[in-house]
């Protein structure tokens, strides 16, 4: 009997604890209301995950203590002692999730979000203070005077689940999806100048790349950085191609894109899904679980004009491919190939291709290339001996799907410039990103400490392959330009080691081995080449700068509601003598 009493104590300790984490949940996703119909669902969810495991290990420690004590432990079904210190550890680490959620997740919230999340880590902090002084007391005096540290306990809790939410608020209401795309008809004509090509990658660093074109082995980036313009840009949280390539392409923080993370995640009610995960508490293991259904966003949730629109509205015309968010492909002045044509298939584009390209009848006019579910351009004679069908024993998997999908979109785009002709092309591309997260660790055996010779020979080259790719696009662009036309190559965010806790982790749940992650935003970069751009290394920027820089190039008035400045230190001063910033209230 005594054990069960042991059991209920826990279980009652792991309820209070998915509530706290429910907090944190309802803290970062101001969007939800606090009405029955969504708070009950949710927090079922997360004390189906969070409650089960705190239960389990809160029994096992209960238990360990029995086993190890001096004193034998007889809890009541509802333990004061038990409980108090439980709550207390509870509320304190519900008090460090919530402030390194807010410190993280700083540039997602909006301000006034922010505050409130503050207010209710504040109010948690001083609840844990008074847990902390209630176990302690209860300790010290035993049972005597246990009615009152009961009744103690239970006030200080519910104070701890109401400061958050009262500091919360009932909830905010976003602004409708897609006011921002349609809001603005056509505007003046944009300055005649050059063309920008803007080639678009994830998980590009330029710590990797420097090394390398020093040594020779990138030539075409080689001549971007020696006779061009390069800084470094600091992207924003979480570091994931959704939010970060919306905030680029927009010059907005993510509050005012709408596209929070890589997706919403709905969880009962469908018309309330969550808009972001918190971080460090397993939160990404609700959608492995199947707990969460994961829904990427779509180009109707944009809150915010892309600068594709807005170009549009200035009589400039367009080349957009591969680019998240794009799905359905809105309407462009030029054309547009969402990020999702590459896995339908040839023969689904020819006769499909409603909502994923626009024009409507896009892949009738051009001869598509070669379908991505074959490889259509094989790789390097060293990358097939070392990549190709042999993977390291631990399970890393070639990024042949990703060389094809960048080699499909690097085809498609060439035959869409010469047919299309538009002033400003973009073409995203992945592979570098895939083949960091599997390859980094053979890259970069220093960091990693655990890297056989054997192992460096095989797959030291495999990420060196997807940037010689990559420069050899480069190439083939810089030769293309004429006198005025602009290059620009951008990374939204760099590539890092995965720390050696999360490896452990990784190998324990049999998840695959990645050793590369931009989790904690390492720096992307921009590099500009072109006969306006002036040569050098400039201060560090924002990726946020991207889109205003891109107006300001092409005579296109920046908005005053972007959070982004145009990078006008780029540039030659010839160029910008001529042509200083314009503003306009807003292109939203």
């Amino acid at each position: 009997m005594r054990y069960l009493r042991m059991l209920t104590n826990s279980i009652v300790g792991g309820a209070l604890g998915a509530a706290f984490v429910a907090l944190v949940f309802l803290q970062i996703n101001p969007q939800l209301p606090l009405s029955v119909q969504v708070v009950a669902p949710l927090y079922g969810t997360l004390a189906t995950f969070y409650g089960v495991h705190l239960a389990v290990g809160f029994y096992v420690l209960i238990v360990l203590r029995q086993l190890v004590g001096r004193e034998v432990l007889s809890p009541g079904w509802l333990s004061v002692r038990i409980l108090a210190w439980l709550s207390a550890a509870l509320a304190a680490g519900t008090c460090l999730l919530m402030w390194t959620n807010l410190s993280g997740f700083r540039a997602v919230l909006e301000p006034d979000t922010a505050r409130r999340m503050a207010a209710g880590a504040a109010g948690m902090a001083v609840c844990a203070v008074l847990l902390l002084f209630i176990a302690v007391v209860h300790y010290s005096f035993g049972r005597r005077g246990s009615k009152m540290s009961g009744s103690m306990l239970a006030l200080t809790l519910v104070a701890a689940l109401a400061l958050p939410m009262v500091a919360r608020g009932r909830g905010t209401t976003p602004p409708p999806p897609g006011g921002g795309a349609a809001a603005r008809g056509a505007s003046e004509a944009a300055e005649p100048g050059g063309r920008l090509i803007m080639v678009l990658l994830d998980g590009a660093s330029l710590e990797f790349l420097l090394p390398l074109t020093a040594l020779g082995h990138l030539p075409n980036f080689g001549r971007l950085i020696d006779g061009g313009a390069s800084l470094h840009l600091t992207t924003i949280r979480p570091t994931q191609p959704a939010p970060v390539w919306t905030a680029a392409l927009t010059g907005a923080v993510p509050p005012s894109t709408g596209v929070r993370a890589a997706a919403t995640y709905a969880f009962g009610p469908r018309d309330h899904p969550l808009e972001l995960l918190p971080d460090v508490c397993f939160a990404y293991a609700l959608v492995h679980l199947g707990l969460l259904d994961e829904r990427p966003y779509r180009s109707t949730d944009l809150r915010a004009s892309p600068v594709w629109q807005v170009l549009g509205r200035h009589g400039i015309t367009v080349g957009v491919a591969g680019v998240p968010v794009t799905d359905p492909a809105p309407p462009v002045r030029g054309y547009l190939v969402s990020d999702g044509a590459h896995a339908a298939g040839n023969a689904r584009l020819a006769a499909e291709d409603q909502d994923l390209a626009y024009p409507r009848n896009l892949f009738e006019l051009v001869q598509l290339p070669a379908s991505p579910t074959a490889p259509a351009v094989p790789p390097p004679d060293h990358a097939a001996k070392t990549a190709g069908d042999g993977p390291p024993a631990a399970g890393v998997p070639p990024p042949a799907s990703a060389a094809v999908r960048d080699a499909w979109y690097a085809s498609l785009v060439e035959a869409l410039d010469a047919r299309f002709a538009p002033r400003v092309s973009m073409t995203r591309y992945v592979g570098i990103d895939l083949a960091g997260h599997y390859y980094l660790r053979f890259a970069q055996p220093g960091a990693f400490g655990d890297v056989t010779a054997e192992e460096r020979g095989r797959f030291g080259q495999v990420l060196e392959d997807q940037y010689a790719r990559v420069d050899a696009v480069v190439g083939r662009l810089l030769d293309g330009l004429a006198p005025g036309d602009v290059l620009f190559v951008v990374s939204g965010f760099g590539m890092q080691p995965v720390s050696l806790g999360k490896r452990l982790l990784a190998r324990a749940l049999g998840e695959p081995p990645l050793t590369g992650t931009h989790e904690h935003a390492p720096d992307g970069f921009l590099l500009a080449y072109g006969t306006p751009v002036a040569s050098g290394r400039l201060p560090v920027g924002s990726v946020l700068d991207v889109a205003p820089t891109m107006l300001y190039f092409l005579g296109v008035p920046v908005g005053r509601d972007l959070q982004g400045v145009a990078r006008t230190d780029l540039f030659e001063e010839a160029f910008t003598a001529e042509r200083p910033v314009t503003f306009i209230p807003s292109h939203w």
